[in-house]
């Protein structure tokens, strides 16, 4: 059977339809029996803006110098992205590098970090996890899964939580079908928060709650948390408005103290709402400490800045702006709070159950 990637002229599916693609094999390279294909080629969905520093950055090369230097940092990080494919191999390859040798954390493994998470769909038309990198190196060249039932099957790679990607190729044997398929149109769901939408402390990088959203609601994500610096800035709103979303999630509480919230929440909700009057806007309480029952300054915490949050959104709604949504947070965790890693960020097992509380508010807010 003749590959689909050794035509002259094939055909690259997309939520728009199927597009022709000319001009030779979308940058694809044979070695061996391994034909790899450059994901830039056909593109990464999760990118926002297309006038990049570097192709896997999450704001546009224009925003260094006017966010502050720790929030551009961060944002060469690749979390939330993810590419898509179709293929009848029964082994995949990949060939990764990652920016920064730091490839794991001391409360978040190198799995999360800085590797690769490949999702299939079954016959039932689910995503189901099939394999993840373990990087031990910031270059790698490897077989992501091999052994697989002969099949054609849409597949999904997601990017690096933590660590910023250089590069991405994506091989199949020579003899294999592969078909890239584009970044959907659709408009996509655009988180704005912390280090848990950012992805700590995510075994894998498709296991934040927005992934698993995104995965759940069939719809594509951007991922804009900032560790530590998500902070309802003004200066990343001007970059927020930009882009064209279904919904804005605000989920930046854990980074922001009472004054701060006072401030910036109602500026932010009206930044976004003059651009957009239509679209949804949630806003998400921070998600209430594990110790919080026995430490009395964990709960200050989170009454401080719950209060002035609620507070902001009732003064919203009275005055007249519609279409804001509001998650408690204590909702965001289980009851025993044992889904975290450190008392703060949020385990795999925490992620599901964010997934879980904000899901139902995104049905709503997105008529669905």
């Amino acid at each position: 059977m003749e590959s689909l990637c050794s035509r002259r002229s094939f055909m690259v599916a997309s939520a728009a339809g199927t597009v022709a693609v000319t001009g030779g094999m979308l940058g694809a390279a044979q070695t061996g029996e391994v034909q790899w294909h450059d994901v830039r080629e056909w593109g990464v969905e999760g990118r926002g803006f297309p006038e990049t520093e570097k192709y896997f950055d999450r704001l546009p090369a224009r925003a260094k110098g006017v966010v502050r230097d720790a929030v551009w940092n961060l944002s060469r990080h690749s979390s939330g992205m993810m590419v898509r494919f179709r293929t009848n191999a029964t082994e995949i390859h990949a060939e990764h590098g990652v920016t920064s040798k730091k490839l794991a954390m001391p409360h978040m493994p190198a799995t999360g970090v800085s590797g690769l998470d490949l999702y299939a769909k079954d016959d039932n038309g689910n995503w189901r996890w099939v394999a993840v990198t373990r990087p031990s190196a910031q270059q790698m060249k490897l077989s992501l899964i091999k052994g697989m039932r002969p099949e054609t099957r849409d597949y999904a790679v997601y990017l690096p939580l933590y660590n910023g990607t250089e590069y991405l190729r994506l091989g199949v044997s020579a003899g294999s079908s592969f078909e890239p398929v584009a970044p959907r149109t659709d408009k996509p769901i655009v988180f704005y928060g912390t280090s848990i939408t950012h992805g700590a402390c995510a075994s894998r990088p498709g296991m934040p709650h927005p992934a698993i959203l995104g995965r759940r609601l069939d719809r594509p994500v951007i991922n804009l948390g900032f560790s530590g610096n998500g902070k309802l800035e003004q200066e990343v709103g001007q970059f927020l408005v930009e882009l064209d979303p279904s919904v804005y999630v605000l989920d930046c509480l854990p980074n922001m103290v009472a004054r701060e919230v006072v401030e910036r929440t109602e500026p932010m909700v009206k930044q976004l709402r003059a651009a957009h009057p239509g679209v949804p806007i949630v806003l998400v309480e921070d998600r209430t400490y594990p110790q919080s029952w026995i430490l009395p300054s964990r709960k200050e915490r989170n009454d401080s800045s719950r209060g002035p949050f609620r507070a902001a959104f009732q003064k919203m709604q009275d005055s007249g702006i519609e279409n804001l949504f509001y998650i408690d947070g204590e909702s965001l965790l289980a009851k025993d709070r044992d889904d975290t890693t450190d008392g703060s960020h949020p385990s795999d097992l925490g992620f599901f159950n964010q997934a879980n509380a904000i899901e139902p508010v995104l049905r709503q807010a997105l008529n669905i």
